[in-house]
């Protein structure tokens, strides 16, 4: 858009939106409790749009999905349009592709040569929704009909007496059917006028309680904001003589952006049904987000009537078929919409996990995540991806995970440093595999200058009379006091290269070798914090130490170690943190 001083007053060529005049509004004190009637119009609005329309067998392979997702009315096409769109009706029909409990939805203008077209398209069918239309708004009557609204009137009246007549015929041969009218550009048409000649066509079809028919109100083009079509739903219903003798249908477009929006509002005001498409395909920018209005609904504990468990699976055949993308942030679908790369978001969102598993809760409750991923067919695993903007947090979470690693809380920020330190000099995302080769490099592969070649444990206690263990152990306990042995460490380490023999006694394995240290002048350290855990389960499982020590200097630093035996991955943890501080000196 050119910057506002070289246009001038540009902007006062478009005029606003007339507002409804409806002073005792219902629709904003309204809750949605059920989930609408649901009409799939992919094959014949969304198709219409795409630069490559879609073929038959392409056209087969989404209806097959649509009816895998639930929809139990799907607008299949405009069988008078073209060959294909006639021949893809009769396939559904001849092939019995269509189940006997669906609505095969065919689309007409209100032109006699169509209408007679459409209702040879649907022979031998067992249940259709016949919908027909024609534009009604001032605009499009002066410009591209011009007609009067009388003539507009008796377009739509004409075409409902043939089909209500062809229709009769159609029953006779066992086809079900049920009629669907929309007054095209119904936004854009003056109130009283849509009022009036959807009553004069619902008056033609002889429309009752026990049979009526769908109304169909289009957003064709989204001129205003919803609140605006809001209004306009309610208004009419509450206008029109007997409103239990229709089904009352939206179908919004989503030139505003804001289309979901309208949408719901419109369900709030009073709309039963809603046709849109898989992701919001069609004309311009589209109709409305079936997928985002359906898992919308489910957020609130609402059944969508939609199965949606298999999101990948759905994107993945709708990608295919129309050869259109689903943008990474698109919601619910989108390949990004349960990832974080900030830091902040990214410790909130483990937490957030840890606490149901914690609380064993039946409650979705996770900062930045408004539904559980798996409810859709999405792993945990993605959530969390690192890049610069990432914390400290985001890298453990991708350990424990997506490797078991359970790092110590007051170990996350040492980790995080480096990991942070990659992303900003590589400038890029990095995967779960570049987390843990900094783990291991970091932190576990780190046997300079000190190595553990071999060593022995010897429990000293077992030197002493059984009757005098036995003695101890139940003073110990008598006293509320944990037993502790006093063990020897006996083994080979290599100093810088250098193999060297020690020996050290401790109550236990740890004060041991750290005590034989010490007789070979290595600097006294503060044990600061000792962690472990299974890595596996199982005979041959692994074990994992972290050990924290401080330095006289106050510098803290952890080290890590593995091992199928605990004592060992204990040893190795402390020989890895004395390792690390030396390597920083």
């Amino acid at each position: 858009m050119a910057d506002t001083k070289e246009t001038g007053n540009s902007y006062k060529k478009y005029l606003p939106t007339k507002p409804v005049q409806l002073k005792r509004r219902q629709w904003p004190d309204k809750v949605l409790s059920t989930a609408p009637r649901w009409c799939s119009v992919d094959l014949r609005d969304g198709n219409q749009a795409l630069p490559t329309p879609m073929n038959i067998e392409e056209k087969t392979r989404l209806f097959k999905l649509l009816i895998e997702i639930g929809f139990d009315e799907i607008e299949a096409g405009f069988p008078a349009a073209s060959e294909v769109e006639y021949d893809f009706i009769r396939k559904l029909i001849n092939e019995n592709i269509v189940p006997k409990d669906v609505y095969l939805q065919v689309m007409t203008q209100c032109r006699e040569p169509l209408i007679r077209r459409t209702f040879e398209s649907i022979k031998g069918a067992n249940k259709v929704v016949l919908h027909f239309y024609n534009s009604t708004s001032a605009l499009q009557r002066k410009v591209v009909f011009k007609a009067s609204q009388a003539e507009v009137r008796a377009i739509a009246v004409e075409a409902a007496m043939l089909i209500r007549e062809l229709a009769e015929e159609a029953r006779n041969e066992g086809v079900e059917i049920v009629y669907e009218y929309s007054p095209e550009s119904f936004n854009a048409t003056e109130p009283e006028y849509a009022l009036e000649i959807c009553e004069n066509v619902l008056d033609t079809l002889e429309a009752t309680r026990e049979k009526p028919v769908i109304i169909n109100l289009p957003n064709t083009v989204e001129m205003a904001s919803p609140n605006i079509f809001a209004d306009q739903i309610e208004n009419f219903i509450i206008s029109i003589k007997q409103p239990e003798r229709m089904i009352l249908s939206v179908h919004p477009h989503n030139d505003r952006g804001t289309a979901v929006a309208a949408t719901e509002l419109a369900m709030l005001a009073g709309a039963q049904r809603v046709e849109g498409t898989l992701f919001g395909n069609g004309e311009r920018t589209g109709n409305v987000d079936l997928i985002t209005l359906a898992l919308n609904i489910y957020t609130q504990g609402i059944d969508p009537k939609l199965n949606i468990s298999d999101i990948n699976n759905i994107r993945k055949i709708y990608e295919s078929c129309t050869r259109m993308k689903v943008h990474e942030r698109q919601p619910y679908s989108g390949e990004l919409v349960y990832t974080s790369f900030s830091g902040s978001h990214q410790d909130a969102i483990s937490k957030g996990l840890a606490a149901i598993k914690e609380e064993n809760s039946d409650v979705w409750s996770v900062p930045y995540l408004l539904i559980d991923p798996a409810d859709v067919g999405r792993q945990y695993e993605p959530i969390i991806r690192i890049n610069s903007q990432s914390g400290k947090s985001g890298a453990a979470f991708v350990l424990e995970n997506d490797f078991g690693y359970r790092l110590p809380k007051n170990m996350h920020p040492e980790f995080g440093r480096y990991v942070q330190k990659l992303t900003e000099e590589s400038g890029r995302e990095i995967n779960a595999q570049d987390v843990l080769n900094i783990f291991y490099n970091e932190f576990v592969y780190i046997d300079w200058p000190y190595r553990l070649v071999s060593y022995q444990i010897e429990d000293i206690a077992r030197n002493i009379s059984e009757t005098t263990q036995t003695a101890k152990i139940i003073e110990r306990i008598n006293n509320g006091r944990e037993e502790e042995s006093e063990v020897r460490f006996s083994g080979v380490i290599e100093f810088e290269g250098i193999p060297t023999e020690i020996q050290g006694v401790g109550n236990g394995p740890l004060d041991a070798l750290y005590n034989a240290l010490k007789e070979k002048n290595v600097p006294a350290y503060e044990f600061i914090s000792y962690d472990q855990h299974a890595l596996t389960t199982g005979s041959d499982s692994r074990a994992i130490a972290y050990i924290q020590l401080k330095d006289d200097n106050g510098r803290l630093c952890f080290g890590v170690g593995t091992s199928r035996n605990i004592n060992e991955a204990s040893l190795r943890a402390l020989l890895c943190a004395i390792n690390r501080i030396a390597k920083e000196e």
